[in-house]
């Protein structure tokens, strides 16, 4: 199992590296202000034709942000989940391990959420209620694709019936796919911003899973 979390950790490595690539290009890279209020984006050329192409969609927008409370309730629930282990256990230490680990988990992606709200990369193609806000990486990217999946690891743990577990996964997967391209066609996002959070949710998942296994009996 460390062999396997050792190989998974990287993949992981791998993933953020790109994403750090990645970071650097949109911040060096055919900078140009074609934001709101002469706002720079980096990777002007392909973010601008991008944007050409799908045009705005607030109606999409609102879908897509009101849909983005669906993977908030479920970390919430596992968080109960081990918030009811920890009382009914009376010790940390007998919690679920596989939760501890999905627990650290989602403060590192809270750490990354406030990180880049803190310090922005680049900012949206739309002002919203008139104002600009920090769109790199795309926040509702980073949290549906950081969510479900490591939602998706610990319920094929509990769920039994394999047409169960088939039946959630085309489920998510189906939410996933809509919620991502939702926030690229809704146009409140550059491409860079949507690419950002793709890069920087697969490192983070996979350096879940390197720790489930590596903690676990995965």
């Amino acid at each position: 199992m460390k062999k396997d979390a050792k190989k998974r950790m990287l993949q992981a490595l791998i993933m953020l590296v790109l994403f750090g690539l990645w970071t650097a290009a949109v911040c060096m890279l055919d900078v140009q202000a074609i934001g709101p209020r002469a706002s720079c984006v980096g990777l002007a050329g392909l973010n601008g034709a991008v944007h050409e192409i799908t045009g705005v969609h607030m109606a999409l927008y609102h879908i897509t942000d009101w849909l983005g409370l669906v993977p908030v309730g479920v970390a919430f629930s596992f968080g109960v989940l081990g918030l009811v282990q920890w009382i009914k256990r009376k010790k940390l230490a007998r919690v679920d391990a596989g939760i501890l680990v999905l627990c650290g988990f989602y403060l590192v992606l809270l750490a990354a959420y406030l990180l880049f709200e803190k310090y922005p990369v680049n900012y949206r193609p739309v002002l919203i209620d008139g104002f600009l806000e920090a769109s790199y990486p795309s926040s509702t990217t980073l949290l549906v694709l950081c969510v479900m999946p490591t939602a998706m690891l610990q319920w094929n743990q509990r769920i039994k019936h394999p047409g169960g577990k088939r039946l959630m996964g085309a489920i998510l997967s189906l939410f996933t796919v809509f919620m991502v391209l939702g926030r690229l066609l809704a146009g409140v996002h550059w491409f860079s911003d949507i690419v950002g959070g793709v890069l920087l949710s697969a490192g983070l998942v996979m350096m879940y899973d390197a720790a489930m296994k590596y903690f676990t009996k995965q």
